[in-house]
Formats: C-alpha cells, sequence, structure tokens
C-alpha cells in the first residue's frame, strides 16, 4: 500500500507558518569583576542573533518563503559631541545606517576610527557643523577625538536587526524575533574577545523556548583608556609636521 504523500506546497505552507511566528526572546547577563568576581553594574553588553538559512527549504522555492529579515526601519543615528564627550556613548545600528556626528561644543573636534569595524577621519570641524558616516560593512568601531582623548565612543554594526542591550540589572529583552535558528553572539566594551567567542553559540528559538539563560561576562579592561590619537602616538607626543590643535 502506498504511504500518503505530503505535497511541497503543504510542506511550504507549514515552513512558511513556523518561520513567521515571531516571538520575544529574554536573557540575562551577569557583568563581575576579574578580581574575587564583584558583580558591577550589567548594563551596556549587546546581544544579537543572526539567522541561519535551512539550505533544503530555500533550495525548494525561495521565492515564496517569507524574508529571512524585516526590511530597515529606524531613524538616523547620532553621537552628539557636546561638553567634550560623545552622547549616547553606544550606538547599535544596522549594515548600510549612516551616524550623524553633530558639534555642538564651542570648539573644534576631529573624529576618528581606526581601530577595527569601519575606518574613517572627519578631519577638523567647527562649531554647529555636522557630519556624517556610513557604516557599509558589520563590526565593531571604537570613535575618538583627536584632540581630546578623553572622549571615546563605540557604534555596533550588525547584519541582522534581532538585538538588545542590557540594562543596569543585566535583563535583555529582544522583540518580533521569527521561530528559527540563529548564531547567538555577545559584545561588551571591558570584555576581552577570547571571552566574547566563547560565548558565540547556535540556537533554536520557539514559542516554548525563547529564553538565552544567563550570559556570564567578567571585565577584564577598558578599551577607551588605551588609544592613542589618530596618527598612532600618545596625544601629548604627536608626530613631527602633524598638525597642532589646542586643547580648549
Amino acid at each position: 500500500m502506498n504511504q500518503p504523500i505530503l505535497s511541497a506546497s503543504i510542506l511550504l505552507a507549514t515552513c512558511s507558518v513556523c518561520f513567521g511566528q515571531q516571538i520575544t526572546v529574554t536573557g540575562r547577563v551577569e557583568l563581575s569583576r576579574n578580581s574575587a568576581k564583584q558583580s558591577v553594574d550589567s548594563s551596556g553588553a549587546v546581544v544579537w542573533l543572526t539567522p541561519i538559512g535551512d539550505s533544503a527549504r530555500i533550495q525548494s522555492a525561495p521565492a515564496q518563503l517569507p524574508p529571512a529579515q524585516p526590511p530597515l526601519a529606524q531613524p538616523r543615528a547620532q553621537l552628539l559631541q557636546k561638553k567634550k564627550s560623545f552622547s549616547p556613548h553606544m550606538v547599535v545600528i544596522q549594515v548600510g545606517s549612516a551616524v550623524e556626528f553633530p558639534n555642538q561644543d564651542p570648539f573644534f573636534h576631529n573624529v576618528f576610527s581606526l581601530f577595527e569595524g569601519r575606518r574613517f577621519d572627519l578631519g577638523l570641524y567647527e562649531a554647529g557643523a555636522t557630519r556624517s558616516v556610513v557604516f557599509n560593512r558589520p563590526g565593531i568601531s571604537y570613535i575618538f577625538c583627536n584632540i581630546h582623548p578623553e572622549m571615546s565612543a563605540v557604534v555596533v554594526t550588525l547584519k541582522a536587526p534581532y538585538y538588545g542591550i542590557s540594562d543596569q540589572d543585566g535583563l535583555i529583552t529582544i522583540t518580533k524575533v521569527p521561530a528559527g535558528m540563529y548564531d547567538m553572539e555577545v559584545w561588551h566594551e571591558r570584555v576581552v574577545r577570547e571571552s566574547l567567542n566563547n560565548l558565540k553559540r547556535r540556537i533554536t528559538l520557539s514559542a516554548t523556548s525563547n529564553s538565552l539563560g544567563i550570559l556570564h561576562l567578567t571585565e577584564q579592561r577598558n578599551f577607551s583608556q588605551l588609544h592613542q590619537n589618530k596618527y598612532g602616538q600618545a596625544y601629548d607626543n604627536p608626530i613631527p609636521n602633524a598638525p597642532v590643535y589646542t586643547r580648549p
């Protein structure tokens, strides 16, 4: 006797319903200091989910499947320069998004990034001016001012829109995530790359499996305190013949 055969169209419809289901993903970050595992403010960790395609499903009928990601729909981000600081300290954007750098101080700034991520140098520009940068690849961009060494910020550029930023208690919430398989990654400014890489894992999310659990991080550094100027020199030691800007 022939066994009943489930048609390709029924399989596709069933798969589409499964992948179309949206859930809220939650988790918690626990950040501690290297010495004595002392608990500290656990805010500022970014957790993101990159969808993993089902190759068999894509090969069968890719044109009929729902999009893997919703379309980009976010306002242009800003890192405001005021009182010799960037505000906010960190922004999270998607690949192809622009970040504006308005100068609202009554003196010049020179915003640059030469560390990983998107490399750029906006040059010297005056009070009231705004310049912008398009971040066209994923990565972590550390942002500084070539005049004021105390200024630092971070732009986290992601491929997918599914991410959350931990609050002071370490709580993470990622909304409207389609059920399916994802690569999970974590980043925090004061945690070294090796430790962050150890947290990477592949997960499957559904209405009954939507928790990331507890993610343990150990604070080991402060990158913003280690940087040099855009010429690769200490701020008090500019290279010969380099432009010198008087600090206000």
